[in-house]
């Protein structure tokens, strides 16, 4: 089981760029967000709260982790790999971190979303699949690493957050926001839109009179999330956000 369980999650870890919004796409289409939760507008509202508030739970993880410790997504030409064992940063708090913070993200979407089946098939899924990740890069590190990588596991969570090994394991480090624009203003680009297009679809799956100044601004947000991406890959070609080199 666990080998299969490694194959999916080696192909996932290859190809995760195309079928994860796929997946996301198709549950979303197979039913409209509903307007309200058991007749209640306000649980509705409550449950988008608490949905955005995961989100940007997701994101900030995201963000300390790479702006303390950061090891190259995607591995080496798109296959599970690692040059060195990183064991700082919020990697000394968990071994998964940002896996941790990406399901955060999705179970947000899928909670923002609000309709029953899509929320648990939806979180389930990609838990699933996360978990195949986890294992195929296991696999390799404890081929690659050794008893340092069982011993790092002996000591560190898979995917829960150790808070307590937190100061020790950035204790000296300097925290990079640069690093944090240029790596991830892709993923919180992605976030917001994602935000943005499901009350979209909500509420043109119940429009009424009312609606048309809503989207409209719905949609002008759209375009500002769109412009302000595209602003920020600019600013990263031109090397304003690369790191400084020190001169000897």
């Amino acid at each position: 089981m666990k080998a299969a369980m490694i194959h999916i999650g080696n192909f996932f870890f290859k190809y995760r760029n195309q079928p994860f919004p796929l997946i996301i796409v198709t549950l979303f289409l197979m039913t409209l967000p509903p307007s309200e939760i058991g007749g209640s507008v306000t649980a509705e509202r409550v449950k988008d709260v608490v949905a955005l508030l995961i989100l940007l739970a997701g994101l900030a993880l995201r963000a300390t982790v790479i702006g303390y410790a950061y090891i190259q997504r995607g591995g080496l030409k798109k296959r599970v790999y690692a040059a060195d064992l990183v064991t700082e940063g919020m990697f000394g708090a968990c071994r998964n971190p940002l896996y941790v913070g990406n399901m955060l993200i999705y179970a947000a979407v899928f909670l923002l979303h609000g309709n029953p089946m899509v929320v648990v098939v939806g979180i389930a899924l990609f838990m699933l699949v996360y978990q195949c990740i986890v294992y195929a890069e296991e696999a390799f590190l404890e081929n690659k690493f050794g008893d340092a990588y069982r011993a790092y596991c002996a000591d560190i969570p898979r995917g829960m957050l150790r808070f307590g090994n937190f100061a020790p394991a950035t204790h000296g480090m300097v925290f990079n926001a640069k690093r944090v624009i240029a790596k991830d203003y892709s993923t919180v680009s992605a976030a917001l839109l994602a935000v943005l297009l499901i009350e979209i679809y909500r509420v043109a799956g119940a429009a009424n009179a009312l609606s048309l100044p809503y989207l409209s601004l719905l949609v002008f947000f759209v375009a500002v999330v769109g412009a302000a991406t595209g602003m920020v890959s600019l600013l990263k070609k031109r090397g304003v956000f690369n790191e400084a080199t020190a001169v000897c």
